[in-house]
C-alpha cells in the first residue's frame, strides 16, 4: 500500500520533535480511542436493550454454567452472564487496535529508508495479522464468558493460540531478514506464507480443539516463543531489546497466579468487579502487548556494514 500522500505523517512541535503520547503519535491514539469507544458504546447499547431476555436460551451450554470454574456469579438472564470476566477481554481488543494503528502508520511510511527500520515496521502485513489475532482472542474469550455456551468455549480456547502463532511468524520473518543480510541471498516476500501458516494453524486448532489437550498445546506454543527468544539472546543479543520479553513473561506469570487463585476461590467474592480471572485477562493482554513490542523494537536502528549474527 503506497503512502496516502506526500505530506509528513507527524507534525513536529515547536521544539522540533514529533508530538506523541507514551512514545506513539497522537493520531494513533485518536484512531484507537475512536474505535474502542465506539465498540464500548455498542456493547453497552446491546446489553441495555436485551438484558433480562436470556438471548442464549437454546444454545448448548458449557459445563461451566452448571459447575462454575471461576468465582464470579453467573446471571443466566443477562446478555453478559458474567460481567467482569466478559468486559475484561476488551484489553485484548485494545492491544489489537493499537497494533493495527501502528500497521497503518508503517504502511504510510514505506517510502522511507528501509535500512533504519525493523523487520516488523517493514512488514505491516504481519502486524495486521498480529492485531487481528489479538482482537480474535478478545472476541472469542469475551463471547464465552458472556454466553457460557459450548461453541463459544471452543472458540475461546482456540483463540488463545492465535497471538502466539502470530508472534512465532514475526520471529521467523525477522530471522529470514537476518539470514538474507548475512548470506546475501535473494528473497521473495515471506510474509504471505507466514500469514497463511497463522490462519491455517488457527483453523486446525479450532477444528480439533476437543480432541487435544488445550493446556498442552498452549504450553507448547509458549515454550516455542521462549526458545525462539533464547536463540535471539544467543545469536542476536545486540539487536534486540530483551526487557520487553522479560515484561511479557512476568505479566504472564502474574496472570497465571491470579487465575489459579480465582479458581481456588481465594481471590475475591462472587459479586465484586475485581475478579481473579478478569485480572488474568488484563495481564495476559499486557503480556501480548509486550510480546509485540519485543518483536517490533530493536536495540539499534542504525544500518551497519556488518550483518547481524544469525
Amino acid at each position: 500500500m503506497p503512502p496516502i500522500n506526500d505530506a509528513p505523517l507527524e507534525q513536529p512541535n515547536r521544539s522540533g520533535s514529533v508530538r506523541s503520547i507514551l512514545g506513539l503519535p497522537i493520531r494513533i491514539h485518536l484512531f484507537v480511542g475512536g474505535g474502542f469507544l465506539g465498540l464500548v458504546l455498542l456493547l453497552i447499547g446491546v446489553t441495555s436493550a436485551f438484558d433480562g431476555q436470556d438471548i442464549w436460551r437454546g444454545w448448548s451450554e458449557s459445563r461451566g454454567i452448571k459447575q462454575p470454574n471461576y468465582a464470579e456469579r453467573i446471571y443466566r438472564e443477562n446478555v453478559f452472564r458474567t460481567r467482569a470476566n466478559t468486559w475484561s477481554n476488551l484489553g485484548f481488543v485494545l492491544v489489537g487496535f493499537y497494533v493495527l494503528g501502528l500497521a497503518v502508520r508503517d504502511w504510510q511510511r514505506r517510502s522511507t529508508v528501509r535500512e533504519t527500520r525493523s523487520y516488523v515496521e517493514e512488514t505491516p502485513e504481519l502486524s495486521v495479522i498480529f492485531g487481528i489475532a489479538s482482537i480474535y482472542l478478545g472476541f472469542g474469550s469475551g463471547l464465552f464468558h458472556a454466553s457460557l455456551t459450548r461453541w463459544s468455549q471452543q472458540l475461546d480456547v482456540a483463540s488463545m493460540y492465535a497471538p502466539l502463532l502470530a508472534g512465532i511468524a514475526l520471529h521467523l520473518g525477522r530471522w529470514s531478514r537476518a539470514a538474507h543480510a548475512r548470506w546475501g541471498r535473494p528473497r521473495a516476500p515471506l510474509w504471505p506464507w507466514l500469514a497463511a501458516g497463522v490462519f491455517i494453524g488457527s483453523g486446525l486448532l479450532y477444528r480439533y480443539k476437543w480432541s487435544m489437550s488445550s493446556a498442552r498445546v498452549l504450553t507448547t506454543l509458549i515454550l516455542t516463543v521462549a526458545m525462539l527468544g533464547l536463540v535471539d539472546l544467543i545469536f542476536m543479543r545486540r539487536q534486540r531489546r530483551f526487557r520487553w520479553l522479560v515484561f511479557s513473561t512476568l505479566a504472564l506469570v502474574a496472570a497465571v497466579i491470579c487465575r489459579e487463585q480465582d479458581i481456588a476461590g481465594k481471590f475475591s467474592g462472587p459479586d465484586t468487579w475485581l475478579q481473579g480471572h478478569a485480572v488474568w485477562h488484563l495481564l495476559s493482554a499486557a503480556s501480548v502487548a509486550c510480546l509485540y513490542a519485543y518483536q517490533r523494537c530493536e536495540a539499534s536502528a542504525d544500518p551497519s556494514p556488518t550483518p547481524p549474527r544469525f
